[in-house]
Formats: C-alpha cells, structure tokens, sequence
C-alpha cells in the first residue's frame, strides 16, 4: 500500500491534499486518500508549462470570443478554470462537516497591502464553485481582510504564512469573523477556515539568513524551525479551541510529513514529494503531539528571525518579515510569467 493512502486510513484526521490544481496530479492524489487541492500563481504558471495542450484550445477560444480584454483579464480567467476545474473532480469528496474536498484559489498578489480589494475578490471567488476555499497572505492587510471574509461567508485559507506568530494572528482574526456572524444568527457550519504554515519556506529562509549574518547553528536546528512552529501552533490552536484547520505546506524533507501525523490537521503535499513518501519504507505512528528537541529550539533561538516566528511578533511587522516578503515577491514573479504565456495566445509574431 502506498505510504499516504495507509497514512490517510491510520489516521483518518490527518488529510492530505494535492499542492497542485493539475488534473494528472489531482488524479493520482485521490487514488491515494487525498481530499483537497490548491493553487497560486506559481502553480498555474507551472501547469501550463507542463500541461499547455490542455489548455490551449481553451485559451485560444478565451481570446478570440474576448478581443478587447486584457491579458491580465485572460489570465484570471484561466486561473479561474483551473480551480473550477479541480472543484469538479472533489465534488464527490466534499462535505462541510469534515472540511474535506476544497480547493483552494489564491487572490491576486498584487493586493496583499489592501485589506479591502483581498475582500471583494474573495468574495467574488467564494461564487466559483461551492467547495471553493480563498487564499490570501497573512500580511497585515490580509489579517483584517480575514476576519471580514469570514464573516462574509468565505471559507479563507491564510497563505504567505510561514510561522507560530502569524498562524495565532489567523486564528483569532476568523474567531472574531465567526463571533461576528453568530451574533447576527447566521450558520457557521458550512465554513471550514484553514491556517497556512509555509513549514519548509521559513527553514529555508532560516539557513540563508544564519549564512549571511554569520551565526553558527547546529545544522540538524535548521530542518525543525517550520516544525517547532507548526507543533507549538497547533497546540494553541487546541488549548484555545480556534476553529480554524491547520494546513502544512512547503515541503523539503520527509521529516515534514512524518512529525505531522495523527494530528487533526491538513498536509498540502506536492506531486513529487508524494511520488517520494509512497515509495518510503517509513513506519508511520503519531508523532503530532510528540515535542521538538529542546536543544533545537534553544539553538534556533540564537536567530532574531525564528525568536519572532516562534515567539512574538506584531502583525505590523508581518509585511517586513523576511519570508513574506521573498515569497510575495516570489509570487509575482510567477503571476508574470503567466501573464506572458497568455500574452503569447494574444500577440503573435508573423514573419
């Protein structure tokens, strides 16, 4: 039996989901217990690239039944289909009262400084399909747009997350949203929140960061920064009864997925990474609950920026927070470049 499928049957509150909208992956996901997907800008871009014979008949129709539109307005439209694509294939897994069989689709990056424009567009979203989930970044703009969205009725998946701090900012932001809702009547059961935690892109940052101030930590410290912040996240989150689902993302190593399981939470694994863990030999037992080497952590402590991911950070900080600001950047660089292969259905070049 392949490892996520005996983990997904071990272990029933521990979900997996697709890191990817691509059908070919989703496919190969479900066959294996997977109950979600998700998508961003990076992703879309990397779908077309690989799969673009899917999707050209689709685009070439979108330019030529829409010639005064931009190719911005083409772009989303694709993004668009994609997630609502993807919604289709999970439709016979979804169910409210599990949270499972969602998609999730990431708002433009473009506005992480503006809590408002987050709110229209995820709103927007939340009409694409009924499993629909809506990212957006846990700037400081995206933590008050949380709380108005969830009382809007959008089930938000906070991304661009990367730490404990972050992730505690999440949770109290969609409580207020709830609190808000449940105050004037309306139903909460049909919202499954769901909190990021980028576990692999915050060790990532963390090893660069120590390379270039010079620091000296214990190499073994550097794999367990997203892991010592998932652990502890995931234990408030319990202590304080938050409603929010906790989601691992970004990952590098096995150990990212082997210290997460038996907890109640959602691991967004990507395809190659899957393919990786069902061909281990790896036993899988609970260890979610199991705590980081306190060495580690005294060790990781030695870096300003995992003291502010573990420990205290502002949300007016968020937005300077280096990992944010990589992966932002990240981000819209990838919208970009899908921009330009959509700019090469609408601009061709004749000899």
């Amino acid at each position: 039996m392949d490892k996520l499928l005996e983990m997904t049957q071990k272990f029933p509150m521990t979900r997996y989901w697709n890191d990817s909208c691509s059908i070919k992956e989703l496919t190969y996901a479900m066959e294996r217990g997977a109950v979600g997907a998700t998508t961003n800008p990076v992703i879309v871009k990397g779908v077309l690239e690989k799969e673009l014979d899917t999707y050209k008949d689709f685009i070439g129709g979108l330019v030529k039944d829409n010639p005064t539109k931009s190719e911005d307005e083409i772009a989303w439209m694709v993004i668009e289909k994609m997630a609502a694509d993807g919604a289709k294939m999970l439709e016979p897994v979804f169910d409210t009262k599990t949270g499972t069989g969602r998609i999730s689709i990431q708002t433009n990056t473009k506005y992480f400084n503006n809590a408002e424009k987050l709110t229209q567009q995820a709103v927007y979203f939340n009409t694409l399909a009924p499993n629909m989930q809506v990212k957006a970044p846990a700037t400081a703009a995206g933590i008050k747009a949380y709380e108005e969205m969830t009382y809007r009725g959008v089930s938000i998946n906070a991304t661009v997350s990367f730490c404990a701090t972050q992730a505690l900012a999440v949770g109290e932001a969609v409580e207020r949203g709830l609190r808000r809702r449940e105050k004037e009547g309306l139903d909460n059961s049909g919202l499954n929140p769901v909190c990021t935690i980028m576990v692999g892109r915050l060790d990532d940052w963390l090893k660069e960061y120590a390379d270039k101030k010079g620091i000296c930590v214990d190499p073994c410290a550097l794999f367990y920064a997203g892991i010592a912040c998932m652990k502890k996240a995931y234990k408030v989150y319990k202590e304080k009864g938050w409603r929010t689902k906790l989601l691992s993302a970004a990952y590098r190593t096995p150990l990212q997925w082997l210290e997460f399981i038996g907890g109640d939470i959602i691991m967004t694994i990507p395809y190659k990474n899957q393919v990786v863990f069902n061909g281990s030999d790896f036993e899988l037992i609970a260890r979610m609950d199991d705590e980081v080497n306190p060495y580690y952590i005294k060790e990781l402590r030695k870096l300003p920026d995992f003291v502010k991911a573990y420990d205290e950070m502002d949300v007016a900080d968020f937005d300077t927070f280096g990992p944010v600001n990589k992966t932002l950047d990240q981000f819209a660089n990838g919208y970009d470049d899908l921009v330009k292969i959509i700019r090469k259905f609408m601009i061709v070049v004749r000899y």
